[in-house]
């Protein structure tokens, strides 16, 4: 780029101009006040005088010198004609020599004030798409510069946490279906393809194979809700909570029967808020989905409602094996499964629904939370802001009664 098309020429220019009109009319100012004030006049009429000496008995002798004179006041003004003339000169040799000053200083200047600009510029080249771990990191006063500085480091902190994420959900996500992948693999190279296997192995093969696209088929669906969540895709609206609740648990009821589960409702009225019905319910269901695999035969699930303050709340309460409380950090994690999902390959979860909650509640404004002890089962919270929330505090740390 070219010096005199750059930001610090152009600002060198604006400061010296600047200082240059200022002491250009400074100068001018003094200039006619000094012009104002004397009666500055050249000399118009001038005398001849011829020098005499003056002896002591009072004669006069002519030296035969002969001189100009003048009045006293046409040389009065003629010394502050001079004088102006003089003041004139010096005033232009000034203003080139602060015309030539001012390009030095306002370079030194806009040099110093453009500093922190130069910092983000290098610091946004030496970064790249794999590494978002450098920071700009002004110093110096807080202006306008320094809060564009941290402006940037708090959008790379946000990126960099974003492409962490994404990392680590794609090498989680690849872990999870190299699994699935070998056991079809093997299933394949050791029974369906060869000709010795018995149509037992074959039968048993088959049915090995289909757990495990079955699996991938809910992996893979998790990871597209999970994928129009963060893209922002579903259309918020207003939301009564109680009917996503009601809605849900209809969803779940035929599969709650066959296991012998009974389904209780305690929902609430007017829980209104702001967001998406399709997500809601989804994030609901993961709940009943675990809490309907989990609690025993002959157990019962309540689905709840409620407000507190300015939240509204959404529970869901099983009576399944509950979770120890070093596990309870990270039951919302991606790809976190207890010992109940570790189970026969058969029943294998993907270990995305309860993240996926956590990531459709917190799209919401909200938050997920867990009350659980081992052998006592498990509440399921999601708090969520109403319509008229109108304060800033928190959501409650305690479960809603």
């Amino acid at each position: 780029m070219s010096v005199f098309r750059s930001i610090r020429f152009r600002l060198t220019v604006l400061y010296s101009t600047l200082l240059f009109a200022l002491a250009g009319a400074g100068l001018v100012v003094a200039y006619v006040a000094v012009d104002r004030a004397v009666d500055p006049k050249p000399i118009t009429q001038r005398y001849e005088a011829h020098l005499v000496k003056l002896k002591s008995d009072g004669r006069t002798v002519p030296t035969g010198t002969t001189i100009e004179v003048a009045e006293v006041q046409q040389i009065e003004d003629e010394v502050n004609l001079r004088l102006l003339q003089t003041v004139r000169d010096y005033s232009l040799i000034a203003l080139g020599g602060l015309f030539v000053a001012s390009l030095g200083i306002g370079w030194v200047l806009s040099g110093r004030a453009l500093r922190p600009v130069g910092a983000i510029a290098r610091t946004a080249r030496e970064i790249q798409a794999t590494d978002l771990s450098r920071r700009i990191r002004l110093t110096g006063p807080r202006d306008e510069l320094r809060d564009l500085g941290d402006t940037i480091d708090s959008m790379l902190d946000r990126l960099d946490h974003a492409f962490r994420a994404q990392r680590q959900l794609i090498d989680d996500a690849s872990h999870e279906l190299r699994s699935p992948l070998a056991i079809i693999r093997a299933n394949l190279d050791a029974s369906l393809t060869s000709p010795e296997a018995t149509d037992q192995e074959r039968a048993a093969a088959v049915a090995t194979v289909d757990r495990a696209t079955t699996r991938m088929s809910r992996l893979v669906e998790d990871l597209l809700a999970t994928a129009r969540r963060d893209a922002d895709a579903m259309a918020d609206t207003d939301v009564e909570l109680s009917t996503v609740a009601q809605e849900a648990g209809e969803d779940f009821a035929a599969l709650a029967a066959g296991r012998g589960l009974r389904l209780r409702y305690a929902l609430g009225t007017d829980l209104v808020l702001i967001g998406d019905p399709d997500a809601l319910r989804r994030a609901v269901g993961n709940l009943l989905s675990n809490a309907v695999r989990l609690s025993p035969p002959g157990g019962a699930i309540e689905l709840a409602t409620g407000r507190d303050g300015g939240w509204l709340w959404l529970a869901v309460v099983d009576e399944g094996p509950g979770i120890a409380e070093d596990d309870r950090a990270r039951v919302f994690d991606r790809f976190w499964r207890g010992e109940a999902g570790r189970g026969g390959s058969g029943d294998r979860r993907t270990g995305l629904g309860l993240a996926i909650v956590r990531q459709i509640v917190e799209s919401h404004g909200g938050q997920a939370v867990v009350f659980s002890h081992p052998g006592t089962g498990s509440t399921f919270v999601l708090w969520l802001p109403a319509v008229d929330r109108v304060d800033d505090d928190p959501p409650p740390t305690s479960a809603p009664r």
